[in-house]
């Protein structure tokens, strides 16, 4: 019996793009509302848990388009 299990070779394409923003045009109002939702203040507007803590994982920055 052996403890661990043999993967096999896979050779599927992806079924999406590797990232999001490959399929959103720069037309789309999406990017305005994420531009927005991005801008907000959210520990002034009484959201708790903004802030990580030390020990959390570090903020993502997005690079624009």
């Amino acid at each position: 019996m052996r403890r661990f299990v043999e993967g096999r070779i896979a050779v599927q394409s992806t079924l999406f793009p590797e990232r999001l923003e490959d399929w959103i045009g720069e037309d789309n109002a999406v990017r305005v509302i994420d531009v927005f939702v991005e801008e907000l203040d959210l520990a002034a507007l009484g959201f708790s848990g903004v802030d990580p803590e030390a020990t959390g994982r570090p903020h993502t920055i997005r690079q624009p388009c």
